[in-house]
Parts: C-alpha cells; sequence; structure tokens
C-alpha cells in the first residue's frame, strides 16, 4: 500500500516515535488485510498554534474486516512537544480487547510511554487466548514506571506505563510493543465474527465504556481547546480519537 511510509511528520519527532510510527504500520501491513479508512477531510492534516508555537496533527486511518477503524496519530507543538496516538477500534462482531498505545515526550526525551490491551467485558478481564498469551511474555523491568490516571481502570494488568530512562528502555518499550501488535493482529486473524445481537451488544458497550473514559482525558483536551477552541475539540474527540460505533 502506497500510503505506508510517505511521511512526514514521524522524522521531525523524537526517535522512539518514529520507530513506533514504523512499527505500528509494518505489524499492520504484515498481518492484517487493510482497506483505506475515509477520514472527515478536514481532520485528516490540520495546523494550529498553542501559546506561540504551530501546532501540526497528522492521521492516518484504516479498516480490516476485524477492526472497524485502525487510528494511528502524530502530532508536534514546536520544538517542545512531541504525541503518537494510537487506537485499534475492532469491530463490534468481534469480542477483542482494544489495543492502545501513546507517547508524550520531546527534545529531552519520552515522560510517558503507555499501551495496553484493554479488555471490554464488564468484569475487566481479558479473553483466555489474550490472559495466557500476555502472561508468557518476559518480564520487563523499567526504572521509572508510572502511576495510571483516576479514570484508568479500562486498563488491564498487563499495561505498561513508563518513562524510558535510556536508549535501553526505549528499546525494550518498542520491542513490548511490537510484541502487544502481533499477538493481537494473530488472534484477531483467526477470531470468528460474533451472531448473537446480545454478544455484539455487550461489545458496543464496552467500547464506549472505555471511549467514554479515554475522553476524560483532561490534558489532551486542554491541549486542543487552547489551539482550536472547545466545539473543535468536543468534534476532534468524539469523531476521531475516540468514536463509538454505537
Amino acid at each position: 500500500m502506497t500510503q505506508f511510509m510517505q511521511t512526514s511528520l514521524r522524522s521531525r519527532q523524537h526517535p522512539l516515535i518514529h520507530q513506533l510510527a514504523n512499527c505500528i504500520e509494518e505489524v499492520w501491513q504484515e498481518h492484517l488485510d487493510l482497506s483505506p479508512y475515509q477520514v472527515p477531510e478536514d481532520l485528516g492534516y490540520v495546523e494550529g498554534c498553542l501559546e506561540g508555537e504551530r501546532l501540526v496533527i497528522e492521521n492516518h486511518c484504516y479498516q480490516t474486516p476485524q477492526f472497524r477503524k485502525l487510528h494511528l496519530e502524530l502530532a508536534q507543538v514546536g520544538n517542545s512537544l512531541d504525541i503518537l496516538h494510537c487506537v485499534m477500534f475492532p469491530n463490534p462482531e468481534y469480542a477483542l480487547p482494544i489495543f492502545g498505545a501513546d507517547l508524550v515526550g520531546g527534545r529531552g526525551g519520552i515522560n510517558a510511554a503507555i499501551a495496553d490491551l484493554s479488555p471490554i467485558n464488564k468484569d475487566r478481564s481479558l479473553p483466555k487466548s489474550y490472559h495466557t498469551a500476555l502472561s508468557a511474555l518476559s518480564t520487563i523491568q523499567f526504572s521509572q514506571p508510572r502511576a495510571l490516571p483516576q479514570w484508568g481502570d479500562i486498563f488491564s494488568e498487563f499495561c505498561l506505563f513508563v518513562r524510558p530512562v535510556s536508549t535501553q528502555e526505549e528499546a525494550a518499550f518498542l520491542q513490548r510493543v511490537r510484541e502487544f501488535l502481533i499477538l493481537h493482529c494473530q488472534i484477531a486473524s483467526t477470531s470468528t465474527p460474533l451472531t448473537s445481537d446480545l454478544e455484539v451488544a455487550k461489545v458496543l458497550a464496552g467500547q464506549l465504556s472505555y471511549c467514554t473514559k479515554q475522553q476524560q482525558n483532561d490534558k489532551t483536551r486542554r491541549v486542543l481547546e487552547k489551539s482550536f477552541g472547545s466545539e473543535w475539540t468536543e468534534r476532534y474527540m468524539t469523531t476521531m480519537l475516540f468514536d463509538c460505533a454505537a
């Protein structure tokens, strides 16, 4: 698919963001049957201003039979802030967890690196196939683990949230996210769609809960509101970042 790697913002961002963006797209391309996803034309590439500095947002979106939306967002504020945001939204006919990853940093390094396969079951449990595979992954020690936000009960016990302080820790984070992604794509590709309306409704409810909690992220909302105003921010957060299929 020619739109891969045609890039742009990532080449000017922190090396870990550049590497992770490429990794995500490579795994998607290798393991999934991708087709383009229609992004609202005014939201694919956005420019604004934040406290006198240029803010650029670039969105890459795809879809597959198992995933209604694969979203990779890259953003940069001047020379001070680099962001990667990624979410894989399953089609409601597939009872799959939601993969999400975020990197936030700048010239001084990455301040926050998070990745997870978030359960959508009401009891917050992952499907057995995921739990078994994730439990088998080797333990990685990071010197600066971070605490999840108050709304972070959407995340699984395998959620990785750290501040990587060296190139070794950055490489370890990148490798673990690659493992999450490959595992997720492989299980998704062999999953059979649900046939029960009740089961599909449960998946939708789980995805709605995930999106609702993520929309409570005040830091994201504040940055966007300062640049684009509250009305645009609400639309962007509910149609681009965390749109619910329901």
